[in-house]
């Protein structure tokens, strides 16, 4: 194995590979909620709490109703809820994965079926799509993030033999 000064560089294309797709799920991870200001703002609903009804300088017309369920608010948030149960696992399986400096293809594959299928999962929730649509293209996210944690216990207890 490498030694970790080697592996942690992005010399490393395993490294590089997993920076580059960490960074994309932190962007959409980061992004999500500003979607979701959007819009709120445009419809000037969803809010949350009962001060955010009030008259503000972002709310200077306050209507009844501004803190009912809107879909097209919520949409959003249940996306980022949604992120925030998947890409936290996913950045320190990620890391925990590279550390064990699986060979480049498995790692490549394995990384970036996760990442697609996140994109994939947004364009479906965003669309509206089928329960079902949604739940096959999350299983291939989940199904690379627990081979990635596998092959990290795998290689933990085999070289520590």
């Amino acid at each position: 194995m490498a030694s970790e000064s080697v592996i942690l560089s992005l010399e490393n294309p395993v490294f590089f590979t997993y920076v580059l797709a960490a960074s994309l799920m932190l962007l959409k991870l980061l992004l999500q909620p500003w979607m979701t200001v959007y819009r709120m703002m445009k419809v000037r609903a969803g809010f949350r709490s009962p001060e955010d009804a009030k008259k503000s300088p972002l709310n200077p017309t306050p209507v009844t109703g501004q803190l009912a369920l809107n879909e097209y608010v919520d949409r959003s948030r249940r996306m980022n809820l949604n992120d925030l149960e998947s890409i936290p696992a996913f950045l320190i399986a990620g890391l925990l994965f590279v550390l064990m400096d699986p060979p480049l293809l498995l790692a490549q594959v394995l990384i970036w079926a996760y990442v697609l299928a996140r994109a994939a999962h947004f364009i479906a929730y965003a669309t509206a799509q089928l329960h079902d649509v949604r739940a096959t293209i999350w299983t291939v996210s989940s199904v690379a993030v627990i081979a990635m944690v596998i092959y990290t216990l795998v290689r933990l207890f085999t070289s520590a033999q």
